[in-house]
């Protein structure tokens, strides 16, 4: 049976327990994807980010996302942990790419005390979601959405998204989109939380691919192109955000919670 190098990282924090976890598997090839799957599975973590060197030249290493149920095209708190990793293996390097299938090449970056991830800025479109915002259990002033499955809900204040108790059930039956409310801050610019029951998580801790949506959505609105953010989930965490060009730059550290080897 193979043993490969395992990283549990918890992202977009400075501190172990808080932001999000993710798991970062360096294989030295593509297994099945049902082993990947079946991986993703028994670590529990909303995402496993799994590496390997990428021999066609465009990218240092090729990266693969899943869920305990599937998946996915783009996760941003894992690919941040993922250049965690890589950047502590290799500290000469400043940054390091990622090829993904669906999400084009990904960047992460030293950028002075914390690390910053490129991610391709996701714009979304004014439109209706009835059947959603009824499942979130309050009636939003907004509603913006991606047809990459994106969904935002724009709330008045921080207290108004904090205060939501969503059906989850009934939100995973609409499938495995996201399901972003999002309102101004209190100590932050932005305040968001993020759901995806559809696609194995109730409700995500730190959610990168959702600060690509609202990168272009608040810069849009706030009239600058940075800002500060905090997902409020149970775990919490603080992100920087910068759009720059079509590019969302998203800062925060991460801590390494557990380092050794995974059999399978």
């Amino acid at each position: 049976m193979p043993t490969v190098p395992y990283w549990h990282v918890d992202a977009f924090a400075d501190r172990p327990f808080g932001g999000n976890q993710a798991a970062v598997m360096i294989l030295d090839a593509w297994p099945d994807d049902a082993v990947l799957q079946a991986i993703g599975a028994e670590n529990m973590f909303a995402e496993t980010a799994f590496l390997v060197r990428d021999e066609s030249g465009a990218a240092d290493w090729e990266l693969r996302w899943f869920t305990p149920t599937c998946e996915i095209r783009l996760c941003g708190h894992a690919t941040l942990a993922s250049g965690h990793v890589l950047l502590g293996l290799e500290p000469q390097r400043a940054h390091v790419t990622f090829r993904t299938r669906k999400a084009g090449i990904l960047e992460v970056r030293r950028d002075g005390e914390v690390l910053a991830l490129g991610l391709p800025s996701i714009p979304t479109q004014r439109g209706e979601h009835a059947g959603a915002v009824a499942l979130l259990g309050a009636e939003a002033a907004e509603t913006w959405r991606s047809p990459l499955g994106y969904n935002v809900f724009l709330y008045p204040d921080e207290a108004a998204v904090r205060a939501l108790t969503p059906d989850l059930r009934g939100l995973a039956a609409l499938g495995d989109d996201q399901f972003i409310v999002t309102a101004p801050g209190v100590e932050t610019d932005i305040v968001s939380r993020v759901f995806v029951p559809g696609g194995g998580v109730d409700e995500d801790s730190v959610t990168g691919s959702a600060h690509a949506v609202l990168t272009p959505f608040w810069a849009a609105r706030l009239g600058r192109e940075g800002f500060t953010a905090y997902q409020a989930s149970q775990r919490g965490g603080l992100l920087t955000c910068r759009l720059d060009g079509e590019t969302a730059w998203l800062g925060g550290p991460c801590v390494t919670v557990v380092e050794g080897r995974f059999t399978f």
